[in-house]
């Protein structure tokens, strides 16, 4: 065995940021859901995960907040992943086309892992 092949891969680890997002999004809170997901985005995060398990209803603003807060990551070379288990807040999300603009995962653990392919 040659040197260059017993030597060992380090990648860096890479930890999201986590941002738990309130039971209700409108225009009334949006801007400040857009704020939280941005100031997690500090030099080296590679990824910010929207907790939004207990968010049952989002309205087009926080829709809009969503896209500007992925614009944003995507511009600091990280990704936003939204974690979406409610049906009401998926179908709004289908129903404006962002679940094709957004990478949604039904569950924690494959947001966190990446792995499982998003909500189509």
């Amino acid at each position: 065995m040659d040197d260059v092949t017993a030597r060992s891969t380090v990648r860096p680890l890479v930890v999201p940021e986590l941002v738990t997002l309130p039971a209700e999004i409108d225009i009334s809170n949006a801007d400040a859901v857009r704020e939280d997901l941005q100031a997690a985005l500090r030099p080296g995060v590679a990824v910010v995960i929207a907790d939004m398990t207990s968010t049952v209803f989002c309205d087009s603003a926080g829709l809009r907040s969503l896209l500007l807060a992925s614009d944003a990551a995507r511009a600091a070379g990280a990704e936003l992943r939204l974690v979406i288990p409610s049906a009401a807040v998926l179908r709004i999300m289908q129903v404006a086309g962002f679940d094709r603009l957004l990478p949604v995962y039904l569950a924690m653990q494959e947001a966190l892992t990446g792995a499982a392919r998003p909500v189509p």
